[in-house]
């Protein structure tokens, strides 16, 4: 006899085998026990969390002559019949092959035919969302109305895709994924059933590489098992199936990352490769390193939360004390964003190198995270006896600009004519006419060294209407000098969208503010 796969092997019979919706389980058997069976179902859910089994168990039951508790008996003539797949009241459909208009024509005739042993006819259709605009019309009606003896259940992964008037005529009911401790759990048992020796801390890793899915579990159990065939299963064993790679070799990595070594890492990674690491999942295993790394960083506790050995989680703790937070959020972003890269690239290898050479050289960026890392690249030197002569900043050219001549340098003296100008600058505008008073009040007043009065005003429309349009600076020393009765030296300058004007610039307003205070 062929071999059978653990998934379909195992199958559940009962709903007490089915793991991890339990919720579902228990709303479905009390409407077979309270006699309330509705005529048209909705399963959705993410892969492998058990749609299809239930889906079956649901059809067994109800065409079971003697249920217990709400589930099937499995003794029965109807139990057996649908067990072995020869019931013809229990009819499978898979959408994604079946999606036309005629197809579901086909089903509307059927239904029209009431079962010719059993209580019910069952229709489960897979992957419902394949269906065409055209198929999902022509089942609408007999969906809504379907004869007494029949039941609808579609099954689904992408529940957005079915529309609205589907969802309408169905009760919907949505598969979470399934925890870690259950799927470990159910692979125990089935372990055992089996004879086959495994390590729990094998099965744990297989079960958190299936994300939710015992289907996706139980295969990639059987795909160990028969790697290595008639051993125990151990940890390193699974690892090497898989090819995932160990919290060892992240926290090396992540350690020369640190250093800045470039030469390093690059040889972490070619050892990686050759291995025959997937690089692609590399990737996502590193950024949930990174993930548990955060959540050991920023809080106690955290062993039920990050599913780890309890020696792996005491190195993580010793890492977490050498790095700052900001550094973990700057590793999550560029390895995030190379994650989606790596989906379309043809050199991911070098994609991935170009990263690694990232994250070790922060002057490669110009965020604040990066600019953050190199602050402390440049503390740890320091601790360690480097002197720099000079720390730069290097700015893409577009973000470059020439010096402000301007150098800020508190005065020796203010003239008096400058401080009458400044204390009344408010009554100035007043006597300003439109739109000259509007541009005027966009402007702060300074001093130049020559005891020259000057406006700052900021780069844009006010900059552009006093300097660039003819006349209207003249305009402005004029308005002065005939509130103040003297002429007067004025200077016009423009401060940059991207500079503060207290660090560029003396602020007369404030000085003088201060001497008038201490006058009083």
């Amino acid at each position: 006899m062929s071999y059978t796969a653990l998934y379909r092997k195992f199958r559940p019979d009962h709903f007490k085998d089915v793991k991890g919706q339990d919720a579902i389980v228990t709303t479905l058997k009390n409407q077979v026990k309270a006699d309330r069976i509705g005529h048209a179902y909705l399963f959705c859910g993410t892969r492998g969390t058990g749609k299809t089994s239930i889906a079956k168990l649901f059809a067994k039951t109800v065409n079971c002559e003697n249920p217990v508790d709400g589930s099937p008996c499995g003794k029965c003539t109807s139990c057996r019949t649908i067990a072995a797949g020869a019931s013809m009241n229990v009819i499978e459909i898979d959408a994604a092959s079946n999606n036309g208009v005629d197809n579901i024509r086909e089903i509307v005739d059927e239904v029209s035919y009431s079962p010719a042993e059993g209580k019910y006819k069952v229709y489960i259709i897979d992957e419902v969302h394949m269906l065409s605009i055209g198929a999902f019309n022509a089942l609408l009606k007999t969906l809504e109305e379907p004869p007494s003896y029949v039941i609808f259940i579609l099954a689904t992964t992408e529940v957005h895709k079915i529309p609205i008037t589907i969802l309408s005529r169905c009760q919907r009911y949505d598969f979470k994924r399934i925890g870690i401790d259950t799927i470990v759990e159910r692979m125990k048992e089935l372990m055992e059933a089996e004879g086959i020796e495994v390590e729990e801390k094998a099965l744990r890793f297989v079960a958190k590489t299936a994300d939710g899915s015992m289907r996706d579990a139980l295969s990639l159990l059987d795909q160990c098992i028969a790697f290595h065939y008639g051993k125990e299963l151990t940890y390193d064993k699974v690892l090497d199936v898989l090819g995932a790679v160990d919290t060892q070799i992240f926290q090396k990595l992540l350690e020369v990352i640190l250093e800045q070594n470039v030469l390093e890492c690059i040889r972490l990674l070619e050892d990686m490769i050759m291995q025959g690491r997937e690089l692609t999942q590399f990737v996502m295993d590193f950024i949930w390193y990174l993930r548990n790394l955060l959540l050991v960083k920023t809080s106690d506790n955290m062993e039920e939360v990050i599913d780890i050995s309890g020696e792996n989680l005491r190195q993580m703790k010793e890492v977490a004390e050498r790095i700052e937070i900001s550094a973990i959020y700057r590793y999550i972003r560029i390895f995030s964003e190379t994650a989606s890269k790596l989906k379309y690239s043809s050199a991911k290898r070098v994609l991935l190198e170009i990263t690694l050479i990232k994250l070790c050289k922060p002057e490669m960026e110009v965020t604040s995270d990066s600019l953050a890392e190199r602050l402390r690249v440049v503390e740890k030197q320091l601790e360690q006896g480097v002197v720099y002569k000079e720390v730069s900043i290097s700015m893409p050219a577009e973000q470059r600009e020439e010096k402000v001549p301007i150098k800020k340098q508190l005065p020796k003296a203010i003239p008096e004519e400058i401080k009458t100008v400044v204390k009344n600058w408010q009554g100035i505008l007043q006597n300003a006419g439109m739109p000259l008073k509007l541009h005027l009040k966009n402007t702060r007043l300074s001093m130049r060294e020559g005891e020259r009065l000057m406006l700052v005003v900021e780069d844009g429309v006010s900059s552009d209407y006093l300097l660039k349009q003819e006349g209207n600076k003249e305009q402005v020393i004029r308005l002065i000098e005939e509130y103040m009765g003297k002429s007067i030296d004025l200077e016009i300058q423009v401060l940059q969208s991207n500079r503060n004007f207290e660090e560029n610039y003396i602020d007369l307003s404030k000085i003088i503010n201060i001497e008038i205070e201490e006058e009083e």
